[in-house]
């Protein structure tokens, strides 16, 4: 809801009847807010917010067990509908006054709406979500992002990680905005053919027993089919460290505040997830883009060992790799059940987005976070 605009009024009894997954509302003091849309989103799950709909949530927010952040409070602002009237009952003269109020209010939004949105498209990105402030905010969401963004300087890293649930609009262009733009199935689509196929072709070129390592001028060791396996995980495992590298980084180095740039190019790769975490279009790497890594890698490989065990082992990395980018997507949209590893993967990394940007950057596994001390500190939901 625009500052501008007048507050709704809704009754405790209208309040308490948003209580499903079709429509949950919760208060916070004598606020309301309708939180349908972030159920699927909630680290906690849907089951911890369900239970409380209708209620007043502000302890659950100050804790224990768990504080929520100032983006996480900043970010349900954006689901923030109106006023509870305390005052009202069911006599009828009551509930004509609320209506009388309402009526007014509606008036009131009508010709609000009108003013400020007279000139805009209606059926633009911008306008599907809320609640950012259009008239104030460091950048202006009417246009493409990616030109904008190199202009805010020393202002950059403290605007990009506070995240907003809206649409990101980066590019005028059609082209380039769609080329942008992957939906999840396009990821195991293109790439899990593909490990397949390797994956065989390297296990019969094993199994004809005529792959050899050399140690020495005069001596060799036969790589074994059997030895496949072992390989893969080898190259599986290379790919989470490599997963862990790019993400603290490149993904989150600090562009320097003068050059705009990098500052595009940071935002293009990883700042315009943080500003938008669940923009689905963009939870998954375009297949182009990722086969420029993928290539890169393969490259390495290829020069440091014998053909076959190179590929043994990126074909693990790649597979890896798939994995990785189907957990990120689930992390982000998924309902994992309370207890499971994925309960656990998907409150750690939205503790990322939201709170602990500088630190909790493993995703598909936690696991390289421990010896290069970027540990999330553990918490209750």
């Amino acid at each position: 809801m625009s500052p501008s605009t007048s507050p709704r009024f809704f009754t405790e009894r209208e309040v308490t009847r948003h209580c499903t997954k079709d429509s949950c509302w919760v208060l916070l003091g004598s606020r309301v807010f309708d939180v349908t849309a972030f159920l699927r989103m909630h680290p906690g799950g849907e089951a911890l917010i369900l239970s409380r709909s209708g209620k007043d949530v502000s302890r659950e927010l100050e804790g224990p067990p768990h504080r929520h952040s100032e983006n996480a409070r900043r970010w349900m602002e954006q689901y923030y509908i109106g006023e509870l009237d305390r005052d009202s009952d069911n006599d009828t003269g009551e509930l004509q006054n609320l209506r009388e109020r309402r009526n007014s209010t509606k008036q009131t939004e009508e010709k609000t709406t009108q003013v400020t949105q007279k000139d805009d498209d209606q059926n633009a990105p911008y306008n599907l979500c809320s609640c950012v402030d259009l008239e104030n905010d460091l950048v202006d969401w009417r246009k493409p992002l990616a030109w904008q963004v190199g202009h805010l300087g020393e202002k950059y890293d403290a605007w990009v990680h506070q995240p907003v649930d809206r649409p990101i609009r980066l590019f005028g262009n059609p082209f380039l905005e769609a080329s942008t733009k992957t939906s999840w199935y396009w990821v195991p689509v293109v790439w899990l053919p593909i490990v397949c196929y390797l994956s065989w072709s390297c296990f019969t070129t094993l199994a004809k027993g005529t792959t050899r390592i050399p140690i020495t001028s005069d001596f060799s060791v036969m790589v074994h089919k059997y030895t496949f396996p072992l390989l893969f995980m080898i190259g599986w495992f290379l790919w989470s460290f490599i997963e862990y590298c790019i993400h603290r980084f490149v993904f989150h180095m600090k562009p320097p505040a003068h050059n705009y740039y990098l500052i595009m190019l940071h935002f293009l790769l990883h700042g315009q997830h943080h500003k938008s975490p669940f923009d689905g279009s963009r939870l998954v790497f375009p297949p182009g883009l990722a086969s420029v890594v993928v290539g890169f890698f393969y490259t390495i490989l290829n020069n440091l060992l014998p053909d076959i065990v190179g590929m043994s082992i990126f074909v693990g990395g790649l597979c890896g790799y798939v994995v990785y980018d189907m957990i990120h997507y689930y992390l982000h949209y998924g309902s994992p059940k309370k207890g499971s590893y994925m309960y656990s993967l998907k409150a750690y990394h939205v503790k990322h987005h939201f709170e602990h940007q500088r630190s909790g950057f493993g995703i598909s596994t936690a696991f390289w976070d421990h010896p290069f001390n970027t540990v999330i500190p553990d918490e209750k939901f």
